[in-house]
């Protein structure tokens, strides 16, 4: 799946040179769940957008089902990003003036799927989710779980190998972070995901087969558990 080796990523701030990465190796297997854990501003989104095809590393490769990132071009990236790879963030990112099913439609566009296969597609994503009831419905009009909730189906609604999530329980409470936890488990265990979630929460973060630290653009990749699915 993923082969990252001394990857490097450096950003100029001012006069000064920041190592976000700095020369990080990583494998990942198909079907594997990483949790990366580390202080804010030590690189765990900056890996991310790596992983997902978003940054280009400063050095290193990075190489994902045998191609390597770094050699792509922007439309071949693109691409990678269309077909193959889900993403879920924090503020759910869910575009206002669209329903809960238009917003899940928005993944199947680049892919030129035909206007009624879309809304199937997305419509089943929801009802799979348990949000059939919702799909007209405004981001405004529901809860921060079912925002979410669209956005996990708007991530899966493309069918893809890998889901990426940024802080994906960071706006809910704590009742509410456990049933998204549960649900992407039981994705991941179901539909056979790699997934990769950065979080600062350790609940979130101890349901993972793997952990890594992240510190100082270094990752430390603990020991694999073997915990069975909630």
């Amino acid at each position: 799946m993923y082969q990252l080796t001394g990857v490097t990523r450096d950003y100029q701030k001012g006069r000064h040179t920041v190592h976000a990465l700095d020369g990080v190796d990583l494998v990942i297997e198909d079907g594997d769940w990483l949790a990366i854990q580390g202080p804010t501003g030590h690189g765990k989104s900056t890996l991310l957008q790596i992983l997902g095809a978003l940054d280009r590393p400063t050095s290193g490769t990075v190489l994902f089902d045998g191609q390597d990132l770094t050699r792509l071009r922007e439309s071949q990236l693109t691409q990678v990003r269309a077909t193959s790879i889900g993403f879920i963030f924090q503020s759910f990112n869910l575009i206002p003036t669209l329903s809960a099913q238009e917003n899940v439609e928005t993944a199947l566009v680049p892919l030129r799927v035909a206007s009624a296969e879309r809304q199937e597609r997305a419509l089943r994503a929801l009802t799979d989710l348990g949000l059939g009831d919702r799909a007209r419905h405004l981001p405004s009009e529901l809860s921060g779980g079912q925002q979410q909730r669209v956005a996990i189906a708007r991530a899966l609604v493309k069918q893809p190998t890998v889901l990426l999530a940024d802080e994906p329980t960071g706006n809910l409470d704590e009742g509410t972070r456990d049933e998204i936890m549960t649900l992407l488990e039981q994705l991941w265990d179901q539909l056979r995901l790699t997934l990769v979630i950065v979080s600062h929460d350790s609940i979130v973060a101890g349901r993972a087969q793997r952990t890594g630290l992240m510190e100082n653009g270094r990752l430390t990749i603990g020991t694999r558990s073997t915990h069975p699915i909630s």
